[in-house]
C-alpha cells in the first residue's frame, strides 16, 4: 500500500515538472550561452536555429562564455520574450591635463541597429552626462532624427549630490522612441582648468536608468571602473507588420499555436504572447502548452473539485451539494428543502421589491453625493490653486490691474474639444499649449501647465497678477485663467504668424522676410524688453529671450512670449541670484559663471537674436564648420577681421544700406560684450534702433564741405503702453538676496 502511494506521488511530481518544462529554443539548437538563456526567435548555430536577423554568437573564449549580437562586438546581457534586449553600451569621454589641453578622448558612434529589428528603448534608457565643466550632445538617426543634450558647470565637488542627476555634476534627459543609431559629442567651457582637481573628464552615455545611480566619485575614473561599458536596453519586434495586417496564414507569421499577437511599444512591428491558460515560448510552433491550473492551488479558485481543460479549468461540487464550486462564486451549499409555492412567490416578490427600491435609492444617493463631491473637489482645487488669494490681490490692485477673467474648467474643455491632440500648438518643459475657441468666437491659446507643488502655487497666482499689469502691444496679452481644475490653466491671445525662429530659418517662398521687416521686429522686441526693465510697475527680467519665444501676428508685428522663467525684482536691486537656467546659445556667459542675472543678461540674449536677424543662421549648429558652430564667436571674429558682409545674409546685404548694417552690427557687438557693465541698456538699444528706422523716413540733411550729417527727430515714445505705472528703476547698484526675488511666471 505504501509502495503504491509513493509511486502515485512520483508520477504526480513528474507530470507537474513536465507541464512546466516547456522548450525555449528549436529542438536540437543550443538555448544557453554561459548563464544567459537564448529563446527563439533568437538563436545561434545553424540558420534553422533562429529567425532571420535574430542571430547571436556565443564566444567560448571567455569564462564563462559571453553572448554577442550577430557576429559583432555588442555583448548581450539578457533576452526577454516581452520585447526587451539588455546589452552593454560604450561610454564616451574626454579628459584634459589641467593646463587647458586635451589628454584623451573617445567619442563613439555606439550601437548601430540600422539593419536589425531593434531600437533603443525610450522607456528604459536615459541619456546621461557627467562632469563639472561639460557640454554633451546626443544625435539620433535611422528611424527618428533628434538632437538633445546637457550643459553643466559646478565650482566644487561639494555642490554635487549623490543620487541626484538634476544638472549639477550629473544630467539626465529622456529620449524619443524609434531611432536605431546615435552619436555623442563632448566638450567643455574651460577645458576643465577650473575643475581639474576633482573633475578633469567629461562622460556621456546611454544607460538603463534602473541600473545607474549617480555618485560624486563618478566625476573621475568612471570609464575605468566600468571597463568603458554600461548596460542599455533595446526594444525588439517582428518588424514590417502590425497585428492588423499580419496574416496568420503567412509562412513568415511569427506567433505559434495557442498564442496571440500584440503591437510592440516601439511601433515598429508586433510581438507574440501565449493565450490565457497557456505557457511557454509563443514564437515556437508548439511553444505554448496548456498550463495545468489544477495542479497548483494558487492558480485556481476551486473549493473542492478542479478539472483541467485546454487553456482553462472547471470547478465543481461534491455529490449532494449545489453551486459553481468557486471560492469567490456561489460556492458549494446543501440544497434548500422545497417550500410551498404561494409562500415562495410572496417572499420572491418582497425581496425583489426591496432590492429594486434599494437599488433606485442607492443610485439616487450616489448621484447626489457625486455632484457634491465634484463641487467640493472644484472648490478645493480653486482654493488650493490660490483662487481666493487671486481675488484678494485683484481687489487690492483694482485700478492697477486689468481685469483677469476666471474661466471654468468646462469652458476650456469645450474650447479645446476636450484637449484634442489636433489642437496642440506646441509642447515644452513647462507645459502644453492648445488652440481654442471661446463661446464668444474668440480664438485663444490655452496653456496647460505641468503639475505644480505647493510652493509653486503661490508663484502661479503672483504670475497671473504680474502678467495682468503688463499692457504692451509687443507683449502677448494674458486674458484669464482657470483655477478649479487639478492643473491650473492660462488663457492668452492667439498669435497666428508663428515664431520668429521659424520665419528666419524656415522662410515661406510666398513671403520675403526683408531687412525692413527684421529691423522693425528688432525695434519692437527691444521696446518690449525695455518696457519690462524700466517702465513696468516693478522691473521684470525675462530670462529666456530667444527667437522661438518671439511670436509674429498676421501683420508680422512682434509679440514677446513665454514668461515661464521670468522674475520681477525690487526697484532698488540690480540682480537676482538663481540656479543657472536658460537656452544654450542665448545664455549670458557672465550669468553662467556667477549665477547672478542682471538686466544686461537679457541684453546679451537680445544681441543673439540680432545676430540671427542679420545672418539668418542658428546660434549653435553642428552642420557648420568647426570654427563656425558657435555663431556668436564666428560673428564677432568676422567683425574684428573686417569680414562682416561675408557672414550677413546675402539678401540682407542686397536690401540694406551698408552703413546702416554696420551700425546694427556694432550695436549687436556691444550687446554681446563679455563684460555686462559695458553692454548698453535696452533703453539705449531702442533709441539707436529707432534712430536707424527714423533715419530712413525723417532725414534732415545739412551739407558741409566734407560730409552730410543726419539729424534724427526725437521720437515721442519708445514704447506703446497703457500701463498706469511709469516708475523708472533706480541705477543704484545694491546686492539682492535670492530671498527677495519675486517670480513673474512659473509654468
Amino acid at each position: 500500500m505504501v509502495l503504491l502511494i509513493v509511486l502515485f506521488l512520483l508520477l504526480w511530481l513528474c507530470s507537474t515538472a513536465t507541464s512546466y518544462a516547456t522548450p525555449v529554443a528549436i529542438a536540437g539548437c543550443p538555448d544557453k550561452c554561459g548563464n544567459i538563456t537564448v529563446p527563439y526567435p533568437f538563436g545561434m548555430g545553424g540558420t534553422n536555429c533562429y529567425r532571420d536577423l535574430y542571430d547571436v554568437t556565443c564566444n567560448h573564449t571567455y569564462n564563462p562564455p559571453k553572448l554577442f549580437l550577430a557576429q559583432g562586438t555588442v555583448e548581450v546581457l539578457e533576452i526577454s520574450l516581452e520585447g526587451l534586449l539588455r546589452v552593454n553600451g560604450s561610454i564616451g569621454y574626454t579628459c584634459d591635463d589641467g593646463r587647458g589641453s586635451e589628454s584623451s578622448r573617445e567619442h563613439l558612434s555606439q550601437v548601430d541597429l540600422e539593419r536589425r529589428p531593434y531600437t533603443f528603448s525610450d522607456t528604459r534608457n536615459r541619456f546621461t552626462a557627467l562632469g563639472c565643466d561639460t557640454i554633451a550632445t546626443i544625435k539620433g538617426s535611422n528611424g527618428r532624427n533628434f538632437t538633445s543634450g546637457c550643459a553643466m558647470f559646478c565650482s566644487n565637488e561639494e555642490s554635487v549630490t549623490n543620487g541626484s542627476c538634476s544638472g549639477i555634476g550629473c544630467c539626465q534627459t529622456s529620449i524619443p522612441k524609434g531611432f536605431k543609431k546615435f552619436n555623442l559629442e563632448l566638450g567643455s567651457y574651460e577645458n576643465h582648468t577650473k575643475t581639474w582637481n576633482f573633475s578633469w573628464c567629461s562622460y556621456a552615455f546611454l544607460v538603463d536608468h534602473e541600473w545607474y545611480n549617480f555618485s560624486a566619485t563618478d566625476l573621475s575614473g568612471f570609464w575605468s571602473r566600468n571597463n568603458g561599458k554600461v548596460p542599455l536596453v533595446l526594444d525588439w519586434a517582428i518588424e514590417g507588420f502590425r497585428c492588423g495586417n499580419a496574416s496568420t496564414s503567412d509562412p513568415n507569421y511569427a506567433c505559434g499555436k495557442n498564442s496571440e499577437c500584440f503591437n510592440s511599444s516601439n511601433s515598429l512591428g508586433y510581438l507574440c504572447k501565449c493565450s490565457p491558460g497557456y505557457q511557454g515560448n509563443p514564437y515556437l510552433k508548439e511553444g505554448c502548452q496548456d498550463r495545468d491550473e489544477c495542479a497548483h492551488s494558487e492558480q485556481n479558485d476551486c473549493l473542492h473539485i478542479c478539472t483541467n481543460t485546454p487553456g482553462s479549468y472547471i470547478c465543481s461540487c461534491p455529490p449532494g451539494m449545489e453551486g459553481d464550486g468557486r471560492k469567490y462564486g456561489s460556492s458549494c451549499i446543501a440544497p434548500v428543502p422545497p417550500v410551498r409555492q404561494p409562500l415562495l412567490i410572496k417572499v420572491a416578490l418582497g425581496v425583489g421589491l426591496s432590492v429594486t427600491l434599494l437599488l433606485v435609492g442607492g443610485y439616487w444617493l450616489y448621484q447626489v453625493l457625486k455632484k457634491r463631491w465634484i463641487k467640493k473637489l472644484k472648490e478645493n482645487f480653486f482654493k488650493r490653486n490660490g483662487g481666493l488669494l487671486l481675488q484678494q490681490q485683484i481687489l487690492a490692485e483694482e485700478g492697477n490691474v486689468e481685469k483677469v477673467k476666471i474661466f471654468t474648467a468646462k469652458e476650456l474643455e469645450i474650447a479645446t474639444d476636450h484637449y484634442n491632440e489636433n489642437r496642440i500648438l506646441g509642447q515644452g518643459g513647462q507645459g502644453t499649449v492648445y488652440k481654442g475657441m471661446l463661446s464668444d468666437g474668440r480664438i485663444v491659446a490655452i496653456k496647460k501647465s505641468k503639475l505644480l507643488d505647493e510652493i509653486q502655487l503661490e508663484q502661479f497666482i503672483n504670475e497671473v497678477v504680474l502678467l495682468s499689469q503688463i499692457n504692451h502691444r509687443n507683449v502677448v496679452k494674458l486674458l484669464g485663467c482657470c483655477l478649479e481644475a487639478e492643473i491650473p490653466l492660462l488663457v492668452y491671445e492667439f498669435i497666428s504668424g508663428g515664431t520668429l525662429f521659424n520665419n528666419i530659418h524656415n522662410q515661406n517662398e510666398d513671403f520675403s522676410f526683408s531687412w525692413d521687416h527684421r529691423l522693425r521686429i528688432a525695434t519692437e522686441v527691444a521696446g518690449a524688453i525695455a518696457y519690462l526693465h524700466s517702465a513696468a510697475s516693478m522691473p521684470i527680467y525675462h530670462r529666456d529671450i530667444k527667437s522661438s519665444n518671439i511670436l509674429l501676428d498676421d501683420k508680422y508685428r512682434a509679440k514677446v512670449s513665454d514668461f515661464g522663467t521670468s522674475r520681477s525684482i525690487a526697484i532698488d536691486k540690480t540682480h537676482i541670484t538663481t540656479a543657472v537656467q536658460g537656452t544654450l546659445g542665448y545664455l549670458d556667459p557672465e550669468y553662467f559663471q556667477s549665477s547672478q542675472f542682471t538686466e544686461k543678461s537679457d541684453v546679451y540674449s537680445f544681441g543673439v537674436v540680432l545676430v540671427e536677424l542679420l545672418t539668418s543662421e542658428k546660434p549653435i549648429s553642428s552642420t557648420r564648420p568647426q570654427e563656425g558652430r558657435n555663431l556668436i564667436t564666428h560673428f564677432i571674429c568676422s567683425i574684428q577681421e573686417n569680414r562682416l558682409f561675408e557672414i550677413i545674409d546675402p539678401q540682407i546685404v542686397q536690401e540694406g544700406q551698408k552703413d546702416e548694417l554696420k551700425k546694427v552690427a556694432n550695436l549687436t557687438k556691444r550687446c554681446l560684450h563679455l563684460n555686462g557693465k559695458k553692454r548698453p541698456t535696452m533703453k539705449e538699444v531702442v533709441v539707436e534702433l529707432e534712430g536707424l528706422r527714423m533715419c530712413e523716413k525723417n532725414l534732415v540733411f545739412q551739407k558741409t564741405e566734407e560730409e552730410v550729417e543726419c539729424y534724427i527727430s526725437e521720437t515721442s515714445s519708445l514704447w506703446d503702453t497703457s500701463s498706469t505705472s511709469t516708475r523708472v528703476r533706480s541705477s543704484e547698484n545694491t546686492f539682492r538676496s535670492p530671498l527677495d526675488e519675486q517670480p513673474l511666471l512659473f509654468n
